[in-house]
């Protein structure tokens, strides 16, 4: 069964003109969400996405739902890894928390671009080469070592400024501070770039990092282009208010890059294990089909996604959790006011009154 046109550029209208009012959303009150609303808007999207995968069921078939599913966890679970660079760098530049929402909507507007591009490329390379699936395979496993043995202090790496970031501040008059989140701004007369430039450029250069990551892994999943794109729109879809819902548990999830490199090595193996099958290279096997190689199908690439995340999330906060016990309590102290209080209340006379 193939996908109905209709419903694909259906699916694509509707789904940009939520992103085009999510945008417009912000921009009209820029605020700092609460927990309340960005759980609500989080689960909005996750919705959403299970509402598309069981539309795909009904049209296409349960293959196509399967397979957009796997590939809406796998880049899932690789936006929230893209979150901690985020964080890194709003901290980094020191970006107002009230305009962060803009900048992690235009982040997530630059990620849409440069993945549709890799897809579209990535698409065509496969129809005309299917050797690339060794290559893909290949770079998948070396990511995921990668990932989980790092070699150095990952939040050293990310403050490192790229070159095109060192070269922009030569090149152009970037104020102190910001203005709003503005781009632009007028100080002493003089028109300046604020450094709002400087992070949107960061964020650019990290959606591209991660998009050279994310799309050979899904790609791994499926080759039908649009499930890759809706997959990843899907999954940058609430991205922005998962930002806020997570903070501080970020921090927590130690174990998280582990469960990350495990599926980015099992796609890379699967990978290779297609390429045997659809392999032409005529100094391997002959340059016939490579027929014992095991074919890892769909849903069980779907089990092995949720569960290496389930598990390394799980053994994250139960780590978190036992650091938390095994920390010396530290108690605040109490200021004069309190500290006189206390002592009132030994001696039975009233307490304190703090002010004139």
């Amino acid at each position: 069964m193939e996908l109905p046109v209709w419903f694909e550029v259906g699916s694509l209208v509707v789904l940009v003109l939520i992103l085009v009012g999510d945008l417009l959303l912000i921009l009209k009150r820029p605020h700092i969400p609460s927990t309340k609303e960005s759980t609500v808007w989080v689960v909005f999207y996750v919705c959403l996405a299970l509402v598309f995968a069981g539309l795909l069921w009904v049209f296409a078939g349960h293959e196509y739902a399967g397979q957009f599913i796997a590939g809406w966890l796998t880049e899932y679970s690789l936006s929230i890894d893209n979150l901690f660079v985020f964080v890194l760098i709003m901290s980094q530049f020191a970006v107002p928390r009230r305009y962060q929402q803009e900048v992690l909507m235009v982040g997530i507007i630059i990620a849409l671009v440069l993945r549709g591009l890799f897809i579209l490329a990535g698409a065509a390379i496969i129809e005309q080469f299917s050797w690339v699936f060794f290559i893909f395979g290949a770079f998948l496993i070396w990511t995921a070592w990668r990932q989980a043995f790092p070699g150095a202090d990952h939040d050293d790496e990310v403050k490192k400024e790229s070159f095109l970031v060192r070269q922009l501040r030569r090149t152009v008059d970037i104020s102190d501070h910001y203005d709003g989140a503005k781009i632009r701004t007028v100080v002493n007369g003089k028109k300046m770039f604020t450094p709002m430039i400087i992070v949107f450029v960061a964020i650019g250069m990290t959606d591209l990092l991660f998009a050279i990551d994310s799309i050979p892994a899904i790609f791994g999943i499926t080759q039908n282009p649009f499930i890759v794109f809706t997959a990843n729109l899907f999954a940058l879809m609430g991205l922005r208010q998962l930002y806020f819902l997570l903070g501080d548990l970020l921090d927590r999830l130690k174990y998280l890059h582990y469960g990350i490199a495990f599926i980015l090595a099992f796609i890379g193996v699967k990978l290779f294990f297609h390429a045997m099958h659809v392999n032409e290279l005529p100094f391997i096997n002959g340059g016939q089909h490579i027929e014992w190689a095991p074919e890892i199908s769909t849903w069980t690439s779907l089990a092995v996604i949720v569960v290496s995340m389930v598990v390394a999330t799980v053994a994250s906060l139960i780590a978190a959790a036992r650091e938390r016990r095994a920390a010396p309590s530290v108690e605040t102290p109490a200021t004069p006011v309190e500290a006189a209080d206390a002592v009132a209340q030994e001696k039975g006379t009233p307490p304190a009154v703090d002010g004139p």
